[in-house]
């Protein structure tokens, strides 16, 4: 049994591939066919579960986002207007300490909703203990990349190494990263020790990584130098690893980064909402560090919209270079889907290409938006919005269509049961 989609028009992102007419076909969770559209002699003999004519609307990877905090959608609109480090330790970190296991889970699958909406079909996810969480995504069959935020308020080196065993063995939808908050909310003998731990599993380590000034020239008054030398004397990214955000970095830390395989993840939307700054990504391209695009948090953001930080990290890069030029939409595109998967790890979700997982999202493109079709890729940076995805489907089930969720729980449920907890949280 599987899937055949037709009439499609296919974005592959496999590098030197144009988008092309053609048919994509998904057996179990795996593209097996993507290419010309075959006529009926030519296609092998399968007993098709569904036949989806795709109405010429455009098939291509999901987005990747490879950074976010799903279980804070709880904290939406609850915090803003505030800087950094007033809005965490103030009003972020009080209200955490609040939240129970079960609701971290209701609140970490309203964000799955959102992020397929969205056409978002993995997320990069960092928070407290993961584990309730990953069951959560097992079940809703939603694939996501977990990482340790182990700091001086919350778990221990150990307790982050039983995240790892536990999480990496509940199957192919799940896997867990070594991490850490940050460098400011993270005493270094603690730091020491993940180093350690990196070096001991050969692993990469990812963290908030000189998203403000305020956190660089602290550190500087704490250790003599920016995070990015102090972690890379600490040995902590000798394996690899990345950096979400990215912002306050010189040319030196750059190189460095690039010399040790550290990627950064730009979250534009968050870092001008919180008025952090503009991560200059032209010169993290020319040093050859990797890029990817994450969200960020939906009470940083507060959306879980791939569509938006796209344009950001476009329009932002321009913005700082004085250069409309700089920042070439293809470039985002690919930042925002194969980016990401490189740096979560997720190898077999880099294109639609037969032998690919078949995490996947159809665009559509008769809407005012989208037409006219000049240039399809400058249109999803441009101009594209949520509410082109028509379908987004994640390893082969199709979770998002029309407008309709296909979740063991009634999207309504969800919304009850988030706002019953809002209510009792504020309560206490």
């Amino acid at each position: 049994m599987g899937i055949r989609f037709y009439n499609a028009r296919v974005l592959s992102m496999a590098d030197g591939e144009e988008i092309y007419s053609g048919e994509v076909h998904v057996e179990g969770n795996r593209i097996v066919y993507a290419g010309p559209e075959q006529s009926a002699g030519q296609r092998r003999d399968i007993v098709w579960e569904e036949e989806i004519d795709c109405g010429n609307n455009l098939l291509m990877p999901g987005f990747k986002n490879a950074h976010t905090h799903s279980p804070m959608t709880f904290l939406r609109s609850f915090a803003d207007d505030l800087p950094l480090q007033k809005w965490l330790y103030e009003m972020i970190f009080p209200m955490e300490a609040k939240l129970t296991d079960e609701a971290a889970v209701i609140f970490a699958k309203l964000g799955i909703m959102e992020y397929l909406t969205s056409g978002i079909t993995s997320n990069f996810d960092m928070y407290l203990d993961n584990r309730n969480h990953a069951k959560a995504s097992v079940e809703w069959g939603y694939r996501t990349v977990f990482c340790g935020s182990i700091n001086d308020f919350t778990g221990s080196v150990p307790w982050l190494r039983e995240q790892y065993d536990t999480i990496n063995t509940m199957g192919d939808l799940v896997s867990f990263r070594l991490g850490m908050h940050a460098e400011y909310t993270t005493k270094r003998e603690t730091i020491e020790q993940l180093a350690e731990l990196a070096h001991d599993m050969h692993e990469p380590v990812f963290l908030h990584l000189s998203e403000t000034e305020k956190e660089v020239r602290e550190c500087e008054q704490r250790h003599g130098m920016t995070p990015v030398r102090l972690l890379h004397k600490i040995g902590l990214f000798d394996f690899g690893g990345g950096g979400f955000h990215g912002v306050w970095l010189d040319e030196e830390e750059r190189q460095l980064l690039a010399e040790q395989d550290v990627s950064i993840v730009t979250c534009p939307c968050s870092n001008i909402k919180l008025a952090s700054g503009i991560a200059d990504l032209p010169a993290l391209q020319k040093a050859g560090v990797r890029l990817a695009i994450g969200t960020d948090g939906p009470a940083s953001n507060n959306a879980l919209d791939m569509f938006r930080e796209m344009y950001l990290t476009a329009a932002l890069a321009k913005v700082k270079h004085r250069d409309a030029a700089v920042m070439d939409a293809a470039e985002v595109l690919r930042m925002a889907t194969s980016g990401g998967a490189e740096v979560m790890g997720l190898s077999g979700c880099m294109t639609l290409s037969a032998g690919q997982i078949a995490d996947l999202i159809l665009i559509d493109m008769k809407q005012p938006n989208m037409q006219p079709e000049h240039d399809i890729k400058k249109n999803l940076v441009y101009s594209g919005a949520k509410s082109n995805v028509k379908m987004t489907m994640v390893n082969g089930r199709i979770l998002y269509r029309d407008g309709l969720f296909y979740l063991p729980e009634e999207a309504d449920e969800i919304y009850r049961h988030a706002n019953e907890i809002i209510a009792h949280m504020k309560d206490k």
